[in-house]
């Protein structure tokens, strides 16, 4: 791909703010508030995850500079710096994780239009696994006709969704909806019983969940004109992200007590805003939160298929993923996706899963490859300080420090528990992976440290299995 022909810093940045802003954003106070969490632990929560989302994001960035020839994201990175068996798995989990938000965002976007139409009910029903099925393969079928005319599409899609958060945001100010008594009656979450520590770790799967999606830019970094545009395109959206994510935690916790906050449904900023203005407020919430979902959804399709595709192209997953049409789109990944997730759905609807549980499953997922990405950074960051190179700065050494904390912090914050069942997850993928071994000719593991991860991830698996009840 030569660099006229290469996606630019706009529409990247645009990606990424497609593929993070989705459903979280319209009821993260809600989910906050449900967990237990005050004002102060939410403000904590989001200091938190500002200044390690933050760093995991440069880390990103930092990669995509000083490694160029690692053009797809994630995968790459955790291939590179830890063998075949642990980057296939970083690629795996991203790639499952993907799909199971896509599989979340059809349950709340259809429980949105369920407030219009009301057939769809709570997003969980036949009707509504009917029309996100339909919805997945026309999306598949839309980027089957090229990966950058559906970015264009994404780039105002994006500019769409981000109108009814905004006036969410100034309703709220101007109308004077924001009760600092109430805030304050919030503050410290005496209600909930819990600990400010508590608290505080509560709030971690929601911070987690509406910044999955930050990386969207590095996944299809093969597709930019060069990978250092994808690194920024990264830390921009980001930045704008967090002050829209903070100011509606904020201005939320001034509207309602924390209890009424954490009894408000899906979507939760639509009844809040309702509260304010009157019902109009709800139908523009949900205009927006479908908007923003279907988009999400449809820039999500692209990050599955190639989180899919990048991995096949360099012999971790199966030769077939590898397949495009003469538009460049992977049509294999994308089939299979599509597929993967239109089971998930039927799966979903007769196990009556919820929109929680899904994202629940799809930050587990994501955690690993986070973590693998941050120690990745912070090994090339100590491997250029012992060269002498010049690059290795103050700020280098922070956000690599810091990225890599704050992917551990993850992992403490999901529990123990969540850990072991997350082996549910990624086991199934040794077939896959095998499979592509087996096609180029390969032994199955190169090193003492892949198959210590086999054996650490089966014993997850045989201990989730027969423990499952104990653990729930």
């Amino acid at each position: 791909m030569s660099e006229r022909q290469g996606l630019g810093l706009f529409k990247l940045t645009c990606f990424a703010i497609g593929t993070t802003l989705a459903s979280g954003v319209f009821s993260s106070f809600a989910d906050m508030a449900n967990n237990g969490a005050g004002t102060l632990a939410v403000l904590i929560g989001w200091a938190i995850a500002g200044i390690g989302m933050y760093c995991l994001a440069m880390c990103f960035n930092r990669l995509s500079i000083v490694k160029p020839n690692l053009k797809s994201g994630i995968f790459a990175y955790a291939k590179e710096g830890f063998g075949e068996y642990i980057g296939f798995n970083a690629a795996w989990g991203y790639w499952i994780s993907a799909i199971l938000s896509q599989v979340s965002f059809a349950t709340l976007l259809f429980a949105a239009l369920g407030q219009f139409m009301p057939m769809f009910g709570d997003g969980n029903n036949l009707a509504s696994v009917i029309g996100a099925s339909l919805l997945i393969w026309a999306f598949t079928i839309l980027i089957m006709g090229g990966v950058q005319e559906a970015v264009t599409i994404n780039a105002v899609i994006v500019i769409a969704k981000i109108v009814p958060i905004i006036a969410f945001i100034i309703f709220i100010i101007f109308l004077g909806a924001f009760d600092f008594d109430i805030f304050l009656d919030n503050f410290l979450g005496q209600d909930t019983g819990l600990s400010l520590g508590k608290q505080v770790l509560e709030t971690t799967y929601t911070t987690v969940w509406i910044f999955t999606g930050i990386e969207g830019a590095v996944v299809i970094s093969g597709r930019a004109k060069n990978t250092a545009i994808a690194g920024k395109a990264t830390e921009l959206s980001f930045l704008c992200l967090l002050v829209l994510y903070v100011l509606i935690s904020i201005l939320s916790m001034g509207v309602m007590p924390r209890s009424e906050l954490a009894a408000l449904g899906n979507p939760a900023m639509a009844t809040l805003l309702a509260s304010v203005v009157g019902p109009w407020g709800a139908t523009l919430i949900n205009i927006g939160v479908i908007i923003s979902i279907a988009g999400a959804m449809f820039s999500y399709t692209i990050v599955t298929a190639d989180s899919a595709f990048a991995p096949a192209l360099h012999g971790c997953f199966p030769k077939f993923l590898t397949g495009e049409n003469r538009k460049k789109a992977p049509v294999a990944a994308l089939i299979l996706t599509a597929a993967v997730v239109q089971v998930l759905l039927v799966v979903v609807y007769f196990q009556s899963s919820t929109y929680q549980a899904m994202y629940t499953l799809a930050t587990s997922a994501i955690m690993i490859p986070f973590v693998l990405s941050a120690l990745y950074c912070l090994k090339v960051t100590i491997h250029d300080k012992r060269l002498g190179q010049n690059n290795v700065t103050f700020k280098v050494w922070l956000i690599s420090i810091l990225g890599t904390v704050y992917g551990f912090w993850l992992l403490f914050a999901t529990g123990i528990s969540n850990i072991v069942i997350s082996a549910l997850m990624f086991a199934p993928g040794f077939f896959f992976y095998a499979w592509s071994r087996l096609q180029h000719h390969q032994k199955i593991f190169d090193s003492m440290a892949d198959i210590i991860t086999f054996v650490v991830i089966a014993a997850g698996f045989i201990f989730s299995v027969f423990m499952g009840g104990s653990l729930a």
